[in-house]
């Protein structure tokens, strides 16, 4: 599949400027503020740049960190990581795969089966409810 291309003008105009913020400009929503917090309905989250799949419902969890989370993504490539060494600290970006917007981090204390908590901005995905 061919990763989705679009210019600075174009992601600001489809965007809103939190999300081109936290998606193209690799920012983060303060914790707490997500609505997708409290989204408990079965579903899948996607890119809110692109529309790809990244998680099922039935892996999110409370973390208890403010920000929705899950143990595992929709499929083996719906993101991508790289490390971060920002803000004095390093931590593993998760980026989508498809277009590349910054989604959150990944970290190594999350629930069986996997161990990982993907802590997500809940401004980067859009929620779609099982039909």
């Amino acid at each position: 599949m061919d990763k989705t291309k679009k210019t600075d003008a174009e992601w600001k105009k489809e965007l809103s400027p939190e999300a081109y913020h936290v998606l193209r400009e690799h920012g983060t929503e303060r914790a707490g503020t997500s609505p997708l917090n409290h989204e408990h309905r079965e579903g899948t989250f996607y890119c809110a740049g692109c529309g790809k799949p990244l998680f099922a419902s039935d892996t999110k969890f409370d973390a208890g960190c403010g920000w929705p989370s899950f143990y595992e993504t929709a499929s083996e490539d719906a993101v991508e990581t790289k490390i971060d060494r920002s803000h004095f600290m390093t931590r593993t970006e998760v980026l989508c795969a498809d277009c590349g917007g910054h989604l959150g981090h990944v970290f190594p204390d999350g629930p069986e089966p996997t161990g990982l908590r993907y802590c997500m901005n809940g401004v980067a995905l859009n929620f779609k409810p099982k039909a």
